[in-house]
């Protein structure tokens, strides 16, 4: 618990590093986002940019949704974590990024190979992110109610005995966990504004 703890002060971070004053609110750091850590812009009236310090992620995601298609909502979790690590300043590689998913949810009939071509644009983005070390995990227990054995899944796929156990096991190991929320959008960003 008390790892988990400090990774998400970590990720969602409470320190802050000040740059001198005289680079403080200069408009290209915020542009860049100043990759020295914090750009004070208090003078012009907007918002800082904070550079969090991030670490090495160690992630478990618990995927458990009411409608297949919301698995593809929840990639884009995946890809919220690895992209901005990927790139400067953290310039993490992939294998430095120890991510799990566990699926247990109706979202399980979009890793079943029959299913491949309803579910095509998924399987291929669970694939490319399986290439780049992502772990995908289906719960045993679940995919017996839904009458599928191991030859049923893509070869990405790894069958795990049940998956509470499995999501109590990575928090232990002091993984953190991220649970997507999927929810659908009503309004455009514009309608919004």
């Amino acid at each position: 618990m008390r790892q988990l703890l400090l990774f998400l002060l970590c990720l969602f971070g409470t320190a802050v590093f000040a740059e001198s004053a005289g680079d403080a609110g200069s408009k290209s750091d915020v542009d860049q986002g100043s990759r020295s850590g914090f750009v004070s812009d208090s003078d012009s009236g907007q918002a800082s940019f904070v550079q969090t310090p991030y670490k090495e992620p160690k992630v478990v995601f618990d995927f458990y949704f009411d409608e297949p298609e919301k698995i593809n909502t929840a990639l884009y979790w995946i890809r919220s974590i690895m992209n901005p690590l990927s790139e400067a300043p953290y310039n993490y590689a992939p294998e430095f990024m120890d991510i799990k998913v566990v699926i247990h949810g109706v979202e399980i009939v979009t890793v079943v190979k029959q299913n491949y071509e309803k579910y095509k644009t998924s399987v291929e983005r669970m694939k490319y992110y399986a290439q780049l070390g992502v772990e995908f995990k289906v719960c045993s227990l679940a995919a017996g109610d839904f009458g599928y054995s191991q030859s049923d899944f893509h070869e990405f796929i790894q069958l795990v005995p049940s998956a509470m156990p499995e999501l109590a096991h990575w928090q232990m190991e002091g993984y953190a966990l991220i649970t997507p929320k999927i929810m659908d959008k009503k309004f455009s960003n514009e309608e919004l504004r």
